[in-house]
Parts: structure tokens; C-alpha cells; sequence
């Protein structure tokens, strides 16, 4: 090896599902460590929970979602899409972990959201109230916000 210095490339970032995932995954998982949350890892890539939080002894089965921003509010699918030859196939996640950890990249926060509390299809956390001053069956992000 030369002496000259390592350079790394520029990385590649892809928009594939799988990529896209696995960054939110990370980027949740550091700033849980960093917040001084104790974090559990499934062994295996077939669980139903991306991590397990350790909160004072009782462990809580995350499942990590990207946000995104759309029309003031942060979106996210609270259910798993599959597809192949035969169709496309979604499931939910009640039962199978306890609550969602969202990342929104556009506004850089996390947003700590119940299972139980996710319609089926997909959730907003609205950003600002609505303009109409609805208030009924609106989710405000502030109440999801990830304390620590």
C-alpha cells in the first residue's frame, strides 16, 4: 500500500425500499443509544420488530418507518407490503410489535407512535393544525415526539 491517504468514494444511495429502510433503521438505532435508551437487535431478518427497547425491564418491540413529509403532515405506512408473482400482499403490525419508530429525514426527528393507535391504511402526524381547524381524528406530531 502506498503512503498516500485512504480516499473513500462518494457512496452510492439508492431509493430502493430495502435501502431506504435499513438507513432509517440505523439512523434510529444511533440516536436511541445516543439518547441513552437501552436497545435490543432480533438475530435474523424474519421478526416482526425491527428492535427491542429495554424501558426499566419491560422490553417494547419497535418497528422503524420512514416518514414523509406531504401537505404539512409526516406519513407513514403502518403496515408491511410484500410482493410477488401472485400479488401484492400487505399485513399489520398489531400484535407483532407494540410501536412504530418513524423517522422524518425532511424535518430530522423521531416520532415514537403506539400501534394500537395507527389506522389501517396510513397515518399523518400533522405538523401545524389543520387549516379548517379540524382537530378531530388528527394526530399532532408534538404527541409522538421521541422524548430524551
Amino acid at each position: 500500500m502506498s503512503d498516500s491517504k485512504l480516499r473513500l468514494p462518494k457512496p452510492k444511495l439508492t431509493n430502493h425500499p430495502v435501502d431506504v429502510g435499513q438507513r432509517t433503521e440505523a439512523a434510529i438505532l444511533s440516536e436511541l443509544v445516543r439518547r441513552g435508551y437501552s436497545v435490543l437487535l432480533p438475530f435474523g431478518v424474519n421478526q416482526r420488530y425491527d428492535l427491542v427497547l429495554d424501558l426499566d425491564g419491560k422490553f417494547v418491540r419497535a418497528q422503524c418507518k420512514t416518514g414523509r413529509l406531504r401537505g404539512g403532515s409526516i406519513v407513514f405506512s403502518p403496515r408491511s407490503v410484500r410482493a410477488n408473482r401472485s400479488g401484492v400482499f400487505t399485513r399489520s403490525y398489531r400484535g407483532d410489535a407494540e410501536i412504530f419508530l418513524v423517522l422524518c429525514p425532511q424535518v430530522d426527528r423521531i416520532y415514537a407512535v403506539p400501534v394500537e393507535e395507527t389506522p389501517r391504511s396510513h397515518m399523518a402526524l400533522r405538523l401545524k393544525p389543520a387549516r379548517n381547524g379540524q382537530a378531530r381524528r388528527t394526530h399532532p406530531a408534538e404527541k409522538y415526539e421521541l422524548p430524551g
